[in-house]
């Protein structure tokens, strides 16, 4: 989840062109010694929640009798996941025939051979930044499916009762609305994802590159020596010393601080967009419902740039049913499966059409600013021991949050610990 994707119109992106060892330890022969054969394949992804997933596979399963999809559901933590595929494939099971990946995973499972690449896929119409997390030196390895990118989420009826006209686009403008909105009115200022795991990699990544700076650097080596670099850090470690950010966000994942913002504790918030039909809820469970907005996220000297996340579906290499695998994926990441999973259940999906379709931004009105997050956001650094990177800089970053080290100290450490983990 490679490079910073230049700034263009959206519609100019599209590219034209659970450790289980049951079953066979081998990968290469197929049910009838056929290892692009068709038959029954079990794809492993994460726990969707609002039950839309299990839709689509229906669809595919109540028109392909003989090749039904068994949905497997993975840990719910991102870290948790990875591990669970990753021994899956060490061990080469034959246990799951598609899997999930987070976009950012691609270069890991492609240079290990764990993943086959995708040939024949109809790239067209995806969006390019999300196309481009499933290549790998070339191939593409995973189809696009699901996108994203962060976005700020904001009370506007603090704002405007505070005169302030519209979100920040600069963290100097987050401070001073914050400090306008204070004078009456006791709330926490702005909190992202600060708990040791794969989401404080996201916030960082994205405060540093925020602010001008790369945690690597083109060729993909280590590139923290910066003043850019350093100014990402110290906006998140002086926003916990000075109060703009809680104490309470060092233990914040994502749904931490979606209940904290739901909760009216937060006047901004980073997060992802699916937490954009879950606050505006009128059951009663969001105190913010019809009392907020979203923004592309704010940066040191003008807007921020988001982190690109989303999830990709790939090939197991040891499935024994490759065809029905990629016939699945092209029928999962197709437009009228996409749309009905996008409809269903908020999550930003990959196809450009989606962004405009009239239905969709009925149901999601954040989706043109989610364009724009995504056509300017950044993936997280591409390496093929991402575990190891991701793992680096959680440490230092966490350490540098909680002042056990200074920023200079913690981004020195890890641009030298980088350095062997990103040795080509």
């Amino acid at each position: 989840m490679k490079h910073r994707f230049p700034r263009r119109s959206l519609l100019g992106a599209v590219l034209a062109l659970g450790l289980c060892a049951c079953g066979s330890s081998g990968g290469s022969s197929g049910s009838s010694g056929d290892s692009a054969g068709s038959g029954p394949i079990t794809w492993a992804s994460f726990k969707e929640p609002t039950g839309t997933l299990r839709k689509v596979v229906d669809g595919w399963n109540a028109a392909h009798p003989d090749a039904k999809v068994t949905l497997v559901d993975l840990p719910e933590a991102a870290d948790a996941q990875r591990q669970q595929l990753v021994q899956n494939a060490q061990i080469k099971s034959t246990a799951f025939d598609v899997v999930t990946l987070d976009a950012v995973w691609t270069a890991e499972f492609a240079a290990n051979q764990w993943v086959e690449p995708i040939t024949g896929l109809d790239a067209s119409g995806f969006l390019t930044p999300s196309l481009r997390t499933g290549q790998y030196r070339g191939k593409l390895y995973a189809a696009p499916w699901l996108t994203g990118a962060g976005l700020l989420y904001y009370r506007t009826d603090l704002l405007k009762k505070a005169g302030i006209a519209g979100p920040p686009k600069t963290w100097q403008e987050l401070t001073d609305d914050c400090a306008k909105v204070r004078k009456s009115v006791d709330i926490g200022c702005y909190a992202g994802q600060y708990d040791k795991y794969e989401g404080l990699t996201v916030n960082v990544t994205e405060a540093i590159d925020s602010a001008g700076g790369h945690v690597l650097d083109a060729s993909g080596r280590p590139a923290l020596n910066t003043p850019e670099a350093l100014a990402g850090l110290r906006f998140l470690t002086d926003g916990l010393k000075n109060g703009l950010i809680p104490k309470a966000a060092l233990t914040y994942q994502e749904e931490n601080g979606r209940r904290a913002f739901e909760a009216g504790e937060l006047l901004f918030h980073r997060n992802w967009g699916y937490v954009y039909a879950l606050a505006g809820k009128t059951d009663g469970s969001s105190k913010v419902a019809g009392r907020f907005d979203v923004a592309p996220l704010p940066g040191r000297i003008g807007p921020g740039i988001s982190t690109l996340g989303g999830n990709n579906v790939a090939i197991s290499a040891f499935s024994k049913h490759k065809k029905t695998a990629l016939d699945f994926i092209r029928y999962v990441t197709g437009a009228e499966a996409e749309k009905t999973f996008g409809l269903g259940s908020a999550y930003p999906m990959s196809r450009l059409a989606l962004y405009s379709d009239p239905a969709m931004v009925k149901a999601q009105p954040y989706l043109p600013t989610l364009a724009t997050s995504i056509q300017n956001a950044v993936p997280r650094p591409e390496a093929v021991r991402y575990g190891d990177v991701t793992t680096a800089i959680q440490e230092a970053a966490y350490a540098a949050l909680r002042g056990q080290q200074s920023p200079e100290q913690a981004l020195s450490g890890l641009q030298a610990q980088l350095g062997p983990l990103t040795a080509h």
